[in-house]
């Protein structure tokens, strides 16, 4: 009797162990359709099979998502136009004066580049990006423009969302996950943004560049004097903030954006456990897809939707 026991113990426990490997190994990379596109590009599928086990196994209270804002969240183009940053739809207000425009343009002329060349070392382009980021904040002091003036040229420009994104929003704010956008541009803009196409539910915390102004509403440059770039943006800046406690359990997350100091959105994080990093890429894309390659997990040439992430999500859910 005891030999026999034995013996269905261990095939029950044979046949756990069967299944468990079963669905580690469930094979997301192949069966998720829209991974399957030609502009779809993953340099070890192999590990990010893994990943994907890791989150769906892990299940949607240990997840969330961190996004980017400008041309990840929204649109990078629209039939070869390209869609105006949250600073450039800032730029569009009409109370700005020249000289600032001015001022704007050509530090724009002058740092673009270097944040979009592959040649340049990441130390010497992040110290680039800081003085890019200060010099436009010294721009911005002394103006005037107000939150509803912004508002008001959101409604006017309408800028597009990927398609996909608001549901992408909507289903994670019906499994009550968090989404973090995590921006180097304007966070009045963001804000505006978000609130017209209307995601921007509780679940959603912005992180981004935010005007402070003055009683009489004069702009003082950012607040808490902290100046978000796109090198410079990590989870720490939120530790000891109440929405920090919220998401200090959620150990796992979907990271997405455009630009290579994206990938590194979660990495502060103390407990992180696994991580799907998504690079959305569309400017120079043949002198950038390799170095895309080596920081994303996945890269997405020239898509203008939020399939991907969202297929991903589903799986989990």
């Amino acid at each position: 009797m005891y030999v026999v026991t034995r013996i269905i113990l261990e095939c029950k426990s044979c046949y756990r162990a069967y299944c468990t490997m079963v669905i580690m190994n469930k094979d997301y990379v192949n069966t998720i359709k829209e991974l399957s596109g030609s502009n779809v590009y993953i340099k070890d599928k192999k590990k990010v099979n893994e990943i994907i086990n890791e989150l769906v196994q892990a299940g949607i209270n240990k997840l969330q998502i961190v996004l980017d804002f400008d041309k990840t969240v929204t649109k990078q183009h629209v039939n070869g136009v390209k869609q105006y940053s949250s600073f450039g739809i800032f730029e569009k207000c009409p109370s700005l004066p020249a000289s600032y425009l001015a001022a704007v343009t050509h530090l724009n002329e002058k740092y673009m580049p270097i944040e979009f060349n592959p040649g340049i070392p990441r130390a010497e382009k992040q110290k680039h990006m800081e003085d890019w980021w200060r010099l436009s904040e010294e721009t911005l002091i002394g103006l005037t423009v107000s939150q509803l003036e912004i508002e008001e040229v959101v409604k006017n420009i309408q800028p597009p969302l990927r398609d996909g994104c608001s549901e992408f929003f909507n289903n994670a704010t019906k499994e009550n996950v968090p989404i973090l956008i995590f921006s180097a541009g304007l966070g009045q803009t963001v804000m505006s943004v978000l609130k017209y196409h209307g995601i921007l539910s509780e679940n959603v915390k912005v992180v981004a560049n935010f005007l402070k102004y003055d009683e009489n509403g004069v702009i003082q440059g950012f607040r808490d004097n902290i100046i978000i770039n796109v090198f410079n943006k990590n989870e720490s800046v939120l530790s000891g903030t109440e929405y920090y406690q919220t998401i200090k359990d959620r150990t796992n997350a979907i990271v997405a954006g455009d630009s290579l100091g994206d990938a590194s959105m979660f990495d502060c994080v103390a407990n992180k456990q696994s991580i799907l990093k998504i690079g959305f890429l569309y400017d120079h894309m043949e002198e950038n897809l390799s170095a895309y390659m080596d920081t994303f997990d996945i890269v997405l040439a020239d898509d203008q939707t939020m399939n991907v992430p969202h297929a991903i999500f589903k799986c989990i859910t």
